[in-house]
């Protein structure tokens, strides 16, 4: 048992549900104070555990890393992903327009506002609201920071569906915004656009982009391996989903038999893909009508 994965995850969870530290702590009967230092990896019991797992709705073996893990909204999903980029090595992503870690501070404080606006126009409560887009901005910002603080190496397998859609568009394409922000959407995601195009030029050390024609597969999923393990997560929330989405259940596992299946589906994909200059070609391509 490894009280430091107990605590990940349960800081994880406790996010998913939405419940504030001080309301578990006050339901469990420890202080804050101590729900915090279990988050970090001290002893728990396993009757705390079993009670943890009943607050926050979940198996005690899921709590305790037995088995898939599931998350049924983004912020959980987020959080449990940066606790693992944090140990990892190497990072494959398959699908999606854009690889997030390699974005700009732009995409950041454009999403920002698509968060704000998205909650008033849907007339959510404000002050929960604010406090959602507060908790997955905060999670995205560590983890780029992150990523440039430990340089793992990527490789993002993107597709022509998505990306064509990310420049007709932008951010978030699919949110009821403004004419002015959605403006902003676009150009915020031309300019991304454009940003990817010189990498794939460069082929900086360590990031490695493809384009794979076609349409979108089933289901987008990373694999994240470290000296210690491999994790698949199974991801169905795009990274500018509003934080209430609930548009499918993520899955996070590290059984050998899922990893290795989806890796060889990437390694096909990886070989079909276009990449280099080639790839930066045909992005540009599709980027230039909406430029004209």
């Amino acid at each position: 048992m490894h009280f430091n994965d107990i605590g990940q995850q349960l800081r994880a969870y406790r996010m998913e549900s939405g419940l504030k530290a001080e309301e578990i702590a006050a339901r469990l009967g420890v202080s804050r104070a101590a729900l915090y230092r279990y988050e970090k990896g001290e002893v728990i019991k396993l009757d705390t555990v079993k009670r943890l797992a009943e607050l926050l709705k979940i198996s005690p073996l899921t709590l305790l890393g037995i088995g898939i893990e599931y998350y049924s909204r983004p912020i959980g999903y987020l959080e449990r992903l940066r606790q693992i980029e944090e140990t990892s090595d190497q990072i494959l992503q398959f699908f999606g327009p854009i690889c997030y870690l390699t974005t700009s501070e732009e995409y950041d404080a454009t999403l920002a506002q698509v968060f704000e606006e998205n909650a008033e126009i849907s007339g959510q409560d404000r002050a929960m609201a604010r406090t959602a887009a507060e908790q997955v901005l905060s999670v995205l910002a560590v983890r780029k920071r992150m990523f440039i603080a430990r340089r793992p190496s990527v490789i993002a397998i993107l597709t022509t569906a998505s990306l064509q859609r990310f420049i007709e568009h932008g951010i978030a394409g699919t949110l009821p915004l403004s004419e002015k922000l959605r403006r902003k959407c676009r150009d915020t995601a031309h300019r991304e656009v454009e940003r990817m195009i010189e990498l794939m030029e460069s082929e900086p050390i360590g990031l490695q982009l493809g384009l794979m024609p076609g349409g979108d597969p089933n289901g987008p999923f990373s694999i994240l391996r470290s000296r210690e393990r491999a994790c698949l997560a199974v991801n169905p929330f795009p990274t500018d989903a509003p934080p209430d989405a609930q548009t499918g259940v993520a899955m996070i596992t590290s059984a050998d038999d899922a990893v290795m299946t989806h890796q060889r589906v990437a390694e096909g994909a990886w070989r079909d893909a276009i990449k280099g200059r080639a790839a930066a070609a045909e992005v540009r391509r599709m980027l230039e009508p909406a430029m004209a």
